[in-house]
């Protein structure tokens, strides 16, 4: 492979420009090409982020442009075939979510990309905000005492004022409908990976279920599901909670992880996080001491956050380049996948699980 790392990008949506304007940071790459079905799109992502060329068709992109990497951020109807087309084409393959349509499409994906000797990937830039990676850190320190005993992932959308969310569901056609689990199977896909990434095993049971708000059947909305409780149990018996609301006030995107020793609590929104000692105080102490330590811990995350922003470290984006760049070095150099296939294919197992049962809610 060339010193030079070669980028495509498959799909000119809103999208693909943020996925470009992080690419064209990273030293040693450069987009080869773009392409999109429609020739305005793919025209003026080229204009705008000075890319070699651009495409209607993927096959020309890949034949002309021979590149190394290819992201896709198309609708998740056409993941799989273009997946398929990019990796078999000798390409590495940076999926935006969801994955798949389903853990079959999934699991072939990943056979193809081993067959091939080519390197997947998916767009779970959550997983590497600043607060899931000193999570992770301190998970992998030894921190829990042991294997999580239990997991619980919030993770809110906020479907906005009647009027946006009249405008936002009141196409039929829409192609978020063709999903298998419509809404949530665009958004969950984030709170999810959180629990497969620790959930031991390969096969989770799944109970599941979903409702549709008293807000959105106001609107006619019957349909879409945007209420879900769901409870996880792992082969070894590790448990986890998932919620998924339009609801629910504040809105969360919150992931708490209890070992037999110690706990985590880590929210998103507000990047912090809360350890949680098991240790127990002697009598009324209990009741004292605890809220000046978690008063220090919450001291020590907005200076945490400051430093992070001074840096200019602190953007929203800052996730999703840790990951393309993380995927980067592992097509480069060999090293190891940002997320494991056993995290994907469990992510996507869960999901099939999820909108099995509530299709029949």
């Amino acid at each position: 492979m060339d010193l030079m790392l070669k980028i495509g990008i498959i799909g000119c949506g809103k999208i693909a420009d943020a996925h470009m304007e992080l690419i064209q940071r990273i030293p040693g790459c450069e987009i080869v090409g773009v392409c999109d079905q429609e020739e305005l799109m793919a025209k003026q992502c080229y204009e705008r982020f000075r890319s070699k060329g651009y495409f209607t068709d993927p096959k020309e992109l890949l034949e002309i442009g021979k590149p190394d990497v290819v992201h896709i951020t198309t609708p998740a109807e056409s993941h799989f075939d273009l997946g398929k087309l990019c990796m078999e084409a000798g390409a590495s393959t940076y999926i935006e979510k969801p994955f798949t349509m389903n853990c079959q499409e999934a699991e072939t994906l990943v056979n193809i990309a081993l067959k091939n000797g080519r390197k997947l990937t998916v767009g779970h830039n959550v997983q590497f905000s600043h607060v899931t990676r000193r999570m992770r850190a301190l998970i992998q320190e030894g921190y829990l005492g042991g294997r999580p005993v239990h997991m619980e992932s919030i993770y809110g959308y906020d479907l906005g004022d009647r009027s946006y969310a009249a405008a936002l569901l009141g196409d039929k056609n829409h192609w978020v409908r063709k999903l298998p689990g419509m809404l949530a199977q665009n958004i969950i896909s984030h709170g999810i990976s959180k629990i497969a990434e620790f959930m031991d095993g390969n096969n989770p049971k799944v109970i599941a279920h979903g409702s549709t708000s008293s807000f959105l059947r106001s609107l006619g909305e019957n349909d879409i599901k945007d209420e879900i409780r769901s409870i996880i149990v792992g082969d070894d018996g590790t448990t986890a909670y998932f919620t998924f609301t339009s609801q629910m006030r504040p809105l969360l995107h919150q992931f708490c992880i209890y070992g037999p020793k110690n706990s985590l609590i880590s929210d998103e929104d507000h990047q912090i996080l809360i350890r949680m000692k098991g240790l127990k105080y002697k009598s009324y102490i209990d009741h004292f001491i605890p809220p000046f330590v978690y008063a220090g811990q919450y001291a020590g995350n907005a200076t945490h956050n400051m430093k992070k922003f001074l840096k200019r470290d602190f953007h929203m984006s800052s996730g999703m380049r840790h990951l393309i760049e993380s995927f980067y070095q592992s097509v480069r150099n060999e090293a190891p996948l940002p997320i494991s296939y056993k995290e994907i294919l469990v992510t996507a197992r869960i999901m099939d699980g999820i909108f099995e049962q509530i299709r029949q809610s």
